[in-house]
């Protein structure tokens, strides 16, 4: 019992140190005043934002949030 909770432990650490390193390579989303002037238009970009880098990044950042809580 003891060794399962070690390894628990262990996982745990490594979901939190990937938590952060996820978090941290995200880019701001400071759009600031353009986006309310100058108005959101559709493009290739906005279409297609969940192959990108980011959104792959969104993506692994929900999914290692899940995993921080169900181990906590």
């Amino acid at each position: 019992m003891a060794a399962l909770l070690v390894l628990v432990k262990v996982l745990y650490f490594v979901l939190c140190i990937a938590l952060i390193t996820v978090v941290l390579f995200q880019k701001g989303k400071t759009a600031g005043l353009s986006g309310a002037i100058g108005g959101v238009g559709e493009s290739y970009w906005g279409k297609n934002k969940a192959r990108t880098m980011d959104g792959k990044l969104q993506k692994a950042t929900v999914a290692l949030a899940v995993g921080f809580i169900v181990f906590a």
